[in-house]
């Protein structure tokens, strides 16, 4: 039944092509915003095929007899979750940066084609790399006056109405003025006269707003234009407002309705506009240079400011931690006493979960679908359990489980995998699963351990947590670290740790200490069992004697307990047992106030030294 729904929906697209007169059309997960998670309204690709990723596109040919007429873009992540959820019979699956759409659309489209993209979706690259690729076969990038998709999608839910609310200074740690304050002399020194914020988190944190328009992501749908004198204008639905938050923003913020963005776009002639290509739409570009504006092409200025977290968000993150940590130890206890009865599900196991961290007290929301893989569902990297997926965790199995809350003094982000213990010979993980954790692990040992110098960028860095899996002639195929947000996003910039270019665009940003990223290798056996150890770690100063140069390190935020059963003993250096000991030394001593009964005893063991 639902094959049949998503080929009447793709029959259906293809008619509103032919009624527009495009012969094909681009259907990325995307917002007017680049967000990576978009609210419900947004989300065209999975109304249309299925797939429920967070990364991904579509292309759709008019003509079903073309062969092939559509195809599904996605990267490494998601090899499995596509094929998995997007019917082969009338999709084609395209790997990410293996081949790109330009290509494909070169390759694929008839000639001539006019192949429509709606510009409040895509980047100004990418509409340039397309438009390009579509020339050299005389065919027409054509940016649509409406969605296609909205024509057919008749149930479409609408934006989120809901208010948006003040980001207390006490977890800010920095005021909206003094933030604008810096964007005014950031702009000044580049002699400009505005720039465009259109990321939903860079406008959050420079206005310390927050709201709950996106699942998993504490923002407000809204724009920014900030001035170099200072103020700003915000243009957001007056359904949002409340006298709290008007009275937080000041009369330096001017409010105006989202429907005024453009119009103050077009009002902008002849000024000096910085707007970031990476995080603006093209539609935004389109309309300055209408405008007559002049545009620069500049990173947000908010992005950088944003990483690096200040004194409080950094301590605010710690308290977050912590009861973060509590609510994953009292899980995997309870984990530990029912797994092995062979009743748990994933449903069940990451519906507990949230439970637990709710009873830790001020949780706002997940900070993303938690991953609850068994067995072979944990081979696949960003799994998203469902009624059709569904496991039970089997007794004498490997068990996955990558999950985030939302708090209003940080974001965390964690991931452990388990044995669920089962009788006789299921009792303890083989020899090949300890093999492949244990390597996991000292790859994470070796980043969380890692000290480098001041200039140094996460690709110099990625090779340490994937080193011993190399040893083996084995990989992973997802980045080792993202940069997380405070009280935001949970995959935040510029910061990354993965291999030289990653397909990210642009020059890669060094780390800084008070950033925070995760340390997150893995391994994945197709049909098997996946493996991933995530800790959150916040960059900091180190001193060390005699250092001829400034240096820095990781300090391991995250706290709950490693699988023991799951560890190759004699693989682990003295060094790495040191880690290892020390690491849940401090585990126990953070969240053992917090816990009590069988939860502590379990807690007790769990933490003893390797």
């Amino acid at each position: 039944m639902l094959m049949h729904t998503h080929e009447a929906r793709l029959d259906a697209l293809r008619k509103e092509l032919a009624k527009q007169g495009l012969d094909g059309f681009v259907v990325p997960i995307s917002d007017e915003h680049m967000s990576e998670y978009v609210g419900g309204y947004a989300q065209r690709l999975a109304w249309l095929t299925g797939f429920g990723g967070s990364a991904g596109t579509a292309v759709v040919l008019a003509n079903p007899n073309l062969e092939p007429g559509a195809a599904m873009f996605v990267d490494g992540r998601y090899t499995l979750q596509v094929r998995d959820q997007v019917d082969a019979r009338l999709w084609s699956y395209e790997s990410v940066p293996q081949t790109t759409i330009a290509a494909w659309l070169a390759q694929h489209a008839p000639a001539g084609a006019r192949i429509g993209y709606d510009a409040w979706l895509h980047g100004k690259a990418w509409a340039a790399a397309a438009s390009k690729a579509l020339a050299a076969k005389g065919g027409t990038l054509v940016a649509v006056a409406s969605n296609p998709i909205d024509a057919v999608w008749h149930d479409r839910p609408a934006p989120s109405d809901a208010v948006a609310v003040v980001h207390e200074a006490a977890h800010a740690g920095q005021s909206g003025e003094a933030k604008r304050a810096a964007v005014a002399e950031w702009l000044g020194e580049k002699h400009l006269d505005a720039a465009v914020i259109s990321a939903l988190d860079s406008i959050a944190w420079l206005l310390n707003i927050r709201g709950s328009d996106v699942e998993r992501t504490p923002v407000a749908l809204s724009y920014v234009i900030a001035h170099a004198d200072g103020t700003a204008e915000l243009f957001i639905a007056e359904t949002k407002l409340t006298p709290a938050l008007r009275q937080h923003l000041g009369n330096a913020v001017r409010i105006s309705p989202r429907e005024a963005f453009v119009p103050a776009l077009a009002a902008l002639t002849g000024k000096a506009v910085a707007v970031d290509p990476e995080r603006a739409v093209a539609a935004i570009f389109a309309a300055l240079e209408t405008a007559g504006a002049k545009v620069t092409e500049l990173r947000d200025p908010v992005v950088l400011a944003k990483a690096v977290k200040n004194p409080v968000e950094q301590a605010g993150h710690r308290a977050a931690q912590a009861r973060d940590g509590a609510a994953i130890a009292r899980f995997l206890h309870w984990l530990s006493v029912e797994g092995p009865g062979g009743k748990v599900t994933e449903m069940s196991a990451a519906d507990r979960l949230e439970a637990f961290r709710k009873d830790a007290g001020d949780l706002r929301d997940l900070s993303f679908d938690t991953i609850s893989g068994s067995g072979p569902n944990g081979a696949i990297v960003h799994y998203r359990v469902s009624d059709e997926t569904n496991r039970t965790l089997a007794p004498g199995s490997v068990y996955l489980v990558d999950s985030g809350g939302q708090y209003p003094d940080g974001t965390t982000d964690i991931t452990r995998t388990v044995w669920i213990a089962g009788p006789d010979a299921l009792g303890q993980p083989g020899a090949e699963v300890r093999d492949r954790f244990t390597r996991v692990l000292k790859g994470h040992i070796a980043l969380a351990r890692a000290t480098f110098p001041h200039g140094t960028v996460g690709s110099q860095l990625d090779t340490l947590a994937r080193q011993y899996l190399w040893q083996a002639g084995l990989d992973y195929a997802h980045g080792t670290g993202h940069g997380v947000g405070s009280f935001l996003s949970v995959h935040e910039g510029p910061q990354r740790i993965a291999k030289a270019g990653g397909g990210q665009p642009g020059t890669e940003q060094e780390l800084l200490a008070g950033m925070i990223l995760s340390n997150e290798p893995g391994y994945y056996k197709t049909g098997g069992y996946g493996i991933r150890i995530e800790n959150l770690v916040l960059v900091e100063d180190r001193a060390i004697p005699g250092a001829e140069g400034a240096f820095l390190g990781f300090e391991t935020l995250t706290l709950a307990p490693l699988d023991a059963a799951m560890v190759a003993r004699e693989l682990l250096s003295a060094d790495e047992i040191a880690w290892w000991n020390a690491y849940h030394a401090r585990v126990h001593e953070v969240l053992a106030p917090q816990l009590q009964g069988a939860a502590r005893a379990w807690l007790d063991a769990a933490c003893a030294p390797l």
